[in-house]
C-alpha cells in the first residue's frame, strides 16, 4: 500500500476513467501504474537491445528449437 498526492488534473482524470471502467479510483490507480511500468520495461530492453546489436553482439537464432 502506498499513498500518494495527485495534481488536481491528475485527480480528475484518474476520477473520470474510473467511472468511465466502472471501478474504484484506487484500481484504476493500480491497473495504470503496472501499464506505465511496463511501457518502462519495454523501453529499457529496447535500448539494452539496441546497444547490443550495435556492439556486433552474437545473435541468438529465431527458433522454437530453443524452447524444447
Amino acid at each position: 500500500r502506498i499513498n500518494i498526492s495527485l495534481p488536481k488534473q491528475t485527480r480528475i482524470a484518474l476520477k473520470t476513467l474510473a467511472k468511465r471502467d466502472a471501478m474504484p479510483e484506487a484500481t484504476k490507480a493500480s491497473q495504470l501504474l503496472a501499464f506505465a511500468l511496463e511501457v518502462e520495461e519495454d523501453i529499457f530492453f529496447g535500448v539494452l537491445a539496441n546497444a547490443r546489436m550495435k556492439k556486433g553482439g552474437k545473435s541468438i537464432p529465431d527458433s522454437d528449437a530453443i524452447w524444447k
